[in-house]
């Protein structure tokens, strides 16, 4: 399993599109490609807005598909946080 802390790449509050953009496509699809699963750790962030989680997965579930949140784990969330998550997991569920 591969774990990414999202804070040595946003600090304690994610809003930056495009290190999630990054994180996304040099971090996550590469290692959902080769099988692994990716725990992305959230410990000591305290906020994360929604376009920042939709830019970090929604492309990661439209390429593959909701099954993807079975290797998908969410850690040291928030209850705001999981509700971001929540929130962009539902939409791109209805898309």
């Amino acid at each position: 399993m591969k774990t990414i802390k999202i804070h040595k790449y946003v600090g304690v509050f994610a809003e930056d599109k495009d290190a999630a953009r990054n994180l996304r496509t040099r971090e996550i699809l590469p290692a959902l490609e080769t099988g692994q699963a990716i725990m992305l750790d959230f410990a000591n962030v305290t906020g994360a807005t929604q376009s920042f989680i939709h830019a970090l997965i929604s492309e990661v579930i439209r390429l593959n598909g909701p099954e993807v949140y079975e290797r998908l784990i969410f850690k040291n969330c928030s209850p705001e946080i999981q509700q971001v998550v929540n929130i962009v997991a539902d939409y791109m569920a209805e898309g």
